[in-house]
């Protein structure tokens, strides 16, 4: 028997498959089987509109269940479709964002009558809106990541380098149950278990479309702590991704050595600012390009336009969905007129990067509630001395 969660978790899906005409989707993305099945398996999952699902396991060989089929490849499908009295779908959905070229138009002539389409942005605004355990999912996460984070200071040692000191804090968030796998949508985008920056470091532009970059430890991972020594006078953001149950926990706070320019504290300030702002706009119904605009309007008035959310190379978001994945819908960014929902959960993250000094600003992670958001990253937003 499938569980209700799963079962609530696909019939959102095939909600919009109804929406669009779609007989039946297969689905074989790890997040994605995740996020269906409530494990990675290597297999399939086939899912009519109007008939139970099957599972397609081929690896691991020990998970049984009334609809659950072994097989050896994905060719077998058809075969067992048929002798389960299923009829072949004329519309069929495969994820088509995420599958090799190889793969997409292996599995598609499993179906040569079908019409193949694309069912990638599909489930992913079916996982945009949470369901009450992912919910709490992100509750313990956020509790979990917050504590963490309130043991940082006593890692730092003077003459650490940024590389070192996040390796002491990715150290802390393992022992606080993290994972370490940091699950990102989009074949392009890598990075470790976050990143941690300071000094002129944070303005360097990386390819990866992150909210700031850094040059990383090595041009094959382009991100992040380069090695650069923690110096009197510079501040030090960590953003590292918090995965305790397979949900994306997402926060940033800024830490300093020594005291920093009276510029810094003032450009903070205007982060925390931008975020008591729209986090007093959120509601259902507000669209994502309001967001993003009033943000522009406040650090524009503040005077720190040209150095928010990076220098040479700007972010063009200041926020994104989280789930599964670190980057999931929403993105708070402009042109985005989508609409808030209840029971999105998203990530706010204004930041300033500071020629000289480095990044300031905060990052938290939110829920969309009826009537505004819940916080789920309580944790302290000050600059905090690491020398005091």
């Amino acid at each position: 028997m499938v569980l209700p969660e799963l079962k609530m978790r696909r019939d959102k899906i095939r909600v919009f498959m109804a929406q669009q005409h779609i007989d039946a989707a297969l689905i074989t993305c790890n997040v994605n089987l995740l996020y269906t099945c409530g494990q990675i398996i290597s297999g399939y999952l086939y899912m009519p509109l109007h008939a139970p699902a099957r599972i397609f396991v081929k690896r691991p060989n020990n998970i049984t269940g009334e609809l659950v089929h072994s097989i050896r490849k994905p060719e077998q499908i058809p075969d067992i479709l048929i002798e389960d009295g299923l009829p072949f779908p004329q519309t069929l959905m495969l994820e088509g964002d995420e599958l090799s070229y190889t793969e997409y138009n292996r599995l598609a002539f499993l179906f040569p009558e079908a019409t193949v389409v694309n069912g990638t942005p599909l489930i992913r605004k079916a996982r945009s809106v949470k369901t009450e355990i992912e919910i709490e999912n992100f509750h313990r996460a956020g509790i979990a990541h917050a504590k963490a984070y309130g043991k940082i200071p006593s890692v730092y040692r003077e003459g650490m380098t940024d590389s070192e000191f996040s390796i002491e804090i990715e150290r802390l968030m393992r022992l606080e149950g993290c994972l370490g796998i940091f699950r990102i949508f989009g074949r392009n985008m890598e990075i470790f278990m976050g990143s941690v920056l300071t000094g002129d470091n944070a303005t360097v532009p990386s390819p990866y479309d992150f909210a700031l970059g850094g040059a990383g430890l090595d041009p094959s991972l382009p991100i992040g702590a380069n090695g650069t020594l923690l110096e009197e006078g510079r501040s030090v953001m960590v953003d590292i991704g918090g995965n305790f149950n397979g949900y994306m926990s997402d926060m940033s706070r800024v830490y300093s050595i020594g005291r920093l320019d009276d510029k810094a504290y003032a450009a903070h300030q205007v982060c925390l600012d931008i975020q008591e702002k729209l986090i007093a706009m959120i509601k259902p119904g507000v669209n994502c390009e309001t967001l993003y605009n009033t943000a522009i309007e406040m650090v524009t008035t503040a005077g720190f336009s040209d150095y928010f959310m990076g220098i040479s190379q700007q972010a063009k978001f200041i926020g994104h969905g989280i789930g599964l994945e670190i980057n999931e819908m929403p993105v708070i960014a402009p042109y985005v007129m989508q609409e808030l929902e209840q029971g999105m959960v998203f990530a706010l993250e204004p930041k300033i990067v500071l020629p000289g000094i480095g990044p300031v600003g905060v990052e938290n992670s939110w829920i969309v509630t009826s009537m505004g958001v819940e916080k789920l990253t309580n944790f302290g937003e000050e600059i905090v001395d690491l020398k005091s």
